[in-house]
Parts: structure tokens; C-alpha cells; sequence
């Protein structure tokens, strides 16, 4: 199938479980993609991969200046631009007590940071190339609408974005553009970021989250609705926070 056929994509974190997973929906759907990640060498093999219709590029979220490189070149290579998956993120293990100021800074500065620089700057891009419409997929979590105490700081991040994108969403639509936002709000999903959590205190509430019926996931589970948010068939769905 070519749902996506002729759109322009970029993906950010795409060197990880979920990035990895989403580029190859997205692909598979005919989509151009700009795939980004700080460690741009992770990014070699899925760009071998997924040949002639895939830019890996290196891409720090927290710089403006790299927002702005990483656009300029997607419109350089690809002449549009059409879906942003913000999708870099990290995860760090501390409840509101234990967490220390930098730590809270550091995850707030890759997702709630990156995803607002992405969004800043995907829109004006998007009103001014293809069609002059486009879908902003912004990666959430459950845990920006239950109680997730020890992982706070991811939490607090998630919680901005879960915001941002709503009010992203209004904006666009009181001013008759054909831009929409929409948020994705995982579970457990198998990556390396939650294996790495095994170990510490967030594994024991994931037992606990599975025991009462919310099993581990997988990569692609997520990366189908992406293909959806960013496909025409989307198009009414605005503001949505929608969980897996």
C-alpha cells in the first residue's frame, strides 16, 4: 500500500525501538523520511535498510539551531514538508523527592523543549510547502494522565506535552489552517529505554501495571497509528490524545 505516497516526514529518536519501528511504517507507506537522532551512527543500518527515500541526519532536539538546520534540509533535499514525529526522548528513574534539578531540566529539555522547537518551526515549513497542510504527531505517554511517581520528571515532561499539543491543535484550527496535532500516549512497550528500567523501582510498578491487564507491547503496535496521524485519512482527527 502507498498511503503516505509523495509526503515528507520527519522523525526524531529515530535510532531507537519506537523511531525504528515508525521509519520502517512509514516507509513500507511510501513516505520520504528525515531520519534524525543524536547518535547519528546508530542510524547507518536503517538507512542501508531503507534505501533512496531515507535522510539520516544528526540532530541534538534541545538546539534551536539544529531545528532549523534539520527543516531547511529536509526542504533542500525533499521539497516539502508534511508530518513531524516528535519522538526523541529519554527516561530517568526518581520520584518528585529524589530527582534532582538537573535531571528534571535534562528530560524536560528533550521532550517538552524538543517537541515545542519542533512544532515552532514544522509549521511555518508545512504552510508554505506541499499543500500547505500537514500532521504533527507529538509522542506522549500514559503516564501524562495516571499517577507515575518514580518516574517524575519523564512524567512532568510527557504531562507538557500531552498540553501543547491541545493548544497547538486550537491554534491551528482558529485560524482555518490544515495543520493538526495530535498526541500518542503509549503504555509498556518493549523498547531498549524500558529494559533499561528493569532493574530499579519503575520495574516493580510495571509488574504491577501488568498483572492488571496492561501486557508489553510492541514498537510496531505504536508505529500503525503513526502511518494513521499521518495519512489523509487523519485528517478530522485534531487535539486528539490517544492512548495504547
Amino acid at each position: 500500500m502507498e498511503r503516505l505516497k509523495e509526503k515528507v516526514a520527519i522523525v526524531t529518536g529515530a535510532a531507537g525501538g519506537l523511531g525504528v519501528a515508525i521509519c520502517r511504517r512509514l516507509y513500507a507507506e511510501g513516505a520520504r523520511i528525515v531520519m534524525s537522532d543524536i547518535n547519528a551512527e546508530k542510524l547507518e543500518p536503517l538507512s542501508a535498510e531503507l534505501p533512496d527515500r531515507t535522510l539520516p541526519m544528526w540532530h541534538d532536539v534541545t538546539q534551536e539551531a539544529e531545528w532549523i538546520a534539520v527543516i531547511s534540509r529536509t526542504i533542500e533535499v525533499f521539497g516539502r514538508l508534511d508530518v513531524l514525529v516528535n519522538n526523541a526522548g529519554i527516561v530517568l528513574v526518581g520520584t518528585v523527592e529524589d530527582t534532582s534539578l538537573d535531571d528534571f531540566r535534562r528530560v524536560n529539555s528533550i521532550h517538552s523543549e524538543g517537541t515545542f522547537l519542533g512544532c515552532k518551526h514544522a509549521i511555518p515549513a508545512m504552510r508554505t510547502s506541499g499543500d500547505g497542510g500537514g500532521s504533527l504527531i507529538n509522542m506522549s505517554s500514559v503516564t501524562a494522565i495516571g499517577g507515575f511517581p518514580y518516574v517524575f520528571a519523564y512524567s512532568a515532561a510527557k504531562g507538557a506535552i500531552r498540553s501543547m499539543t491541545k493548544a497547538i491543535a486550537a491554534g491551528a484550527s482558529a485560524s482555518g489552517e490544515a495543520i493538526r496535532c495530535n498526541s500518542i500516549h503509549p503504555g509498556r512497550i518493549d523498547t531498549e529505554m524500558v529494559r533499561n528500567c528493569a532493574d530499579d523501582r519503575v520495574s516493580q510498578e510495571g509488574s504491577a501495571l501488568e498483572d492488571s491487564g496492561n501486557p508489553l507491547g510492541i514498537p510496531d503496535d505504536i508505529a500503525y497509528l503513526v502511518v494513521y496521524l499521518a495519512s489523509d485519512e487523519s485528517v478530522w482527527m485534531n487535539g486528539s490524545e490517544l492512548l495504547v
